[in-house]
């Protein structure tokens, strides 16, 4: 290869990205109802997850249980979970995996994140991609030093059929024990420099602390785009 080349482009470069955001936990502890229609900086966390993911994707779909009337406002087709029995996050990426088949037929990936993560990375399904290499074995989550985030990845759509067998083989709903299963990347993300404090850009609101420290930051992170947002 000569310094005038570039790297031969594949279908799989090409081909679009879905993208699911799992809104299905309730806010328990936080006086109940969806926890995603809760309001950070004066918006649902639900219209700041939908603003950062839907320039990084080719279609996006909501996974909710429930009336889907409520989330009407986002202009977004809305799934449930195609098992029951409360499988978790796993039923709502498997139910983001069967509306890409069928709206999406071309894509080969799906990016999930969570209902309750407003500080996405502009670039994080770029990132989680390039971390993959696209490959259709192999699973790509996000990572930052708190930790992997298993709700927060890239799948191949391929793996539907086997997603669903595991969920109504009785075996463990967690994402790590399906996802292991297969080859599994951990893509590192650094966090974000807000007013010189660390922040990561993975943090999720479960409860009223949580809320209050989001809220803190928000109009930094938000308003004034901190690097790493």
């Amino acid at each position: 290869m000569t310094d005038t080349d570039t790297p031969e482009m594949t279908d799989q470069d090409h081909a679009p990205v879905a993208g699911v955001i799992l809104a299905g936990g309730q806010a328990r502890r936080m006086g109940g109802g969806d926890k995603t229609l809760k309001l950070l900086d004066g918006r649902p966390i639900l219209s700041l997850i939908i603003k950062r993911l839907t320039p990084q994707v080719d279609g996006l779909v909501l996974n909710a249980n429930g009336a889907a009337e409520r989330f009407r406002e986002f202009g977004l087709p809305v799934v449930a979970d195609p098992v029951g029995d409360h499988a978790g996050p796993l039923a709502g990426i498997l139910a983001g995996m069967r509306w890409a088949q069928k709206a999406m037929p071309d894509a080969r990936f799906m990016a999930s994140v969570a209902g309750d993560t407003p500080f996405l990375p502009f670039d994080l399904v770029a990132r989680l991609a390039e971390g993959c290499g696209r490959d259709e074995k192999t699973i790509a989550l996000a990572a930052s030093a708190t930790g992997v985030h298993p709700v927060i990845g890239l799948w191949p759509i391929a793996l539907a059929d086997d997603l669903e067998t595991f969920l109504n083989s009785g075996q463990s709903g967690k994402i790590l024990t399906f996802a292991d299963h297969y080859f599994r990347l951990n893509v590192p993300f650094d966090h974000i420099d807000v007013d010189g404090e660390e922040f990561d850009p993975f943090f999720n609101i479960n409860t009223p602390e949580d809320a209050e420290r989001a809220e803190a930051v928000a109009h930094m992170v938000l308003q004034n785009g901190a690097e790493g947002a």
